[in-house]
C-alpha cells in the first residue's frame, strides 16, 4: 500500500498539536480579489463533489463541523479559507468538479477561479486531490485537474478516501494503479494516501504530512 517510510514519532506529534490548536474559518473567496495574503503556507484540497472533502477536512481537524457537508453535490462554491494553528497555516477547500444543479455559466467562472487559484498562489505548497476509492480510480475529471497541475508546476498528492467502505486488497490495487500513473505526471508526489474519516485511518499520517508543509513557511 503506501510505499513510504513510516513517519518518526515526532513527525506524528508535531502533526497531532498542530490540529489541536485552533481551527477556524476566515472566509469564502469567490474571486482573486478576495484572496488573504499569503503570508504563511497553504495546502488546499481538491476533489470531485460528494468525495468527502469536508468530512476529511473535519476529521483533520477533529472539529465535527468546521467544514460543511452537504447532500448535495457541488454545495461548496468558494474557496473556503482555513486558519490552523494561529496563523501556521491556511487550509483551503475548492469547490467540487463535477457540479449538480447549477448552470454551465457558473461552472465556467468556479472553473476559471481554480485555475487562476492554482497557476497564481505563491505560498500554495501542495494540493491535495482526494478520490473516492469506492471508484477503483482515476476519472476524467480527476485526470484533467492533475493535467492542469502539471502545466502550472503545482505539487500535488492523491489521497484515497473511504477506504472502510472498499475490501482492502481492493484499495491495494486502486493505490498500486494511480501510483503508476502518477509516473507520468511531472508535478504529482508519488506517495498515495489512504484514509477513512469515519474509522480514523490514516489521518495521524496525513496530519504529519500537512504539518511538515506547513513548516517550511
Amino acid at each position: 500500500m503506501d510505499a513510504a517510510p513510516e513517519f518518526s514519532e515526532e513527525a506524528l506529534e508535531t502533526g497531532r498539536v498542530l490540529f489541536a490548536g485552533s481551527a477556524d474559518f476566515v472566509l469564502g473567496v469567490a474571486s482573486l480579489s478576495g484572496l488573504p495574503p499569503a503570508d504563511r503556507a497553504e495546502v488546499c484540497f481538491a476533489g470531485r463533489s460528494n468525495v468527502g472533502k469536508s468530512s476529511l477536512i473535519n476529521a483533520i481537524t477533529g472539529r465535527a463541523k468546521l467544514a460543511r457537508s452537504s447532500a448535495e453535490p457541488g454545495r461548496t462554491r468558494e474557496l473556503n479559507y482555513f486558519d490552523i494553528g494561529s496563523g501556521q497555516l491556511f487550509l483551503v477547500d475548492l469547490p467540487g468538479f463535477g457540479y449538480a444543479k447549477v448552470s454551465k455559466t457558473q461552472t465556467a467562472a468556479w472553473t476559471k477561479l481554480i485555475k487562476s487559484y492554482l497557476r497564481g498562489r505563491p505560498s500554495l505548497r501542495r494540493v491535495f486531490l482526494l478520490i473516492d476509492a469506492r471508484r477503483g480510480g482515476l476519472m476524467d475529471t480527476d485526470e484533467e485537474v492533475m493535467k492542469l497541475m502539471d502545466s502550472a508546476a503545482v505539487t500535488y498528492q492523491i489521497v484515497l478516501t473511504k477506504i472502510d467502505k472498499v475490501p482492502k486488497g481492493e484499495v491495494e490495487k486502486t493505490a498500486a494503479k494511480i501510483t503508476e500513473k502518477l509516473k507520468k505526471h511531472g508535478a504529482a508526489h508519488p506517495v498515495v494516501r489512504m484514509t477513512s474519516s469515519e474509522k480514523g485511518w490514516g489521518i495521524p499520517e496525513l496530519r504529519a504530512e500537512i504539518a511538515a508543509l506547513a513548516a517550511l513557511g
